[in-house]
């Protein structure tokens, strides 16, 4: 599998997407969620927050940035980290767009905007030839219900495959 893996030796600070992804500018993921010109200016201006606090990755919508957990930066899986900030970064793309990222009209697995970004890292998975229930534990987060959890797996064409892991 090649994609830009994680710098693990950077500090807590803001840093360019591409000091914290090396290579992430090349990337066909990245490539494909840009058009040129829109590409230059989210490298130029887009940045990863790394924070010491226990998190994942999110969008901060003030300025169209990334936060990400330094611990998750630092120790995560490889793939697992990429397919988040190729999610995160359709959050960029859609905040860009002025769509709404946080509508609360919709549970958090049917927003169409977290559909998208799943799609998009769901999509981008297979190319690199990940298997479909690997991917499916990828979608498994603390905050959806294992109900929600099959919703979006099928919304987003997986099969529900239940690994032993759970």
């Amino acid at each position: 599998m090649k994609f830009p893996r994680a710098n693990r030796r950077i500090g807590a600070g803001k840093h360019p997407l591409t000091k914290v992804f090396p290579g992430l500018d090349e990337d066909p993921g990245f490539v494909k969620l840009f058009p040129d010109g829109a590409r230059r200016e989210v490298l130029e201006k887009c940045y990863i927050e790394a924070v010491p606090e226990d998190m994942y990755m999110y969008i901060d919508d003030s300025d169209g940035h990334v936060v990400a957990g330094l611990e998750y930066l630092k120790t995560g899986e490889p793939w697992v980290l990429y397919l988040d900030v190729i999610h995160e970064l359709t959050h960029i793309r859609q905040w860009r767009a002025k769509k709404p990222l946080w509508d609360r009209r919709y549970a958090y697995v049917d927003r169409p905007t977290e559909v998208e970004a799943y799609q998009v890292a769901v999509d981008r998975a297979k190319e690199l030839g990940i298997p479909e229930r690997e991917i499916c534990d990828y979608l498994r987060v603390e905050w959806v219900s294992r109900l929600e959890h099959e919703r979006l797996c099928r919304r987003l064409g997986l099969r529900i495959i239940e690994s032993h892991a759970h």
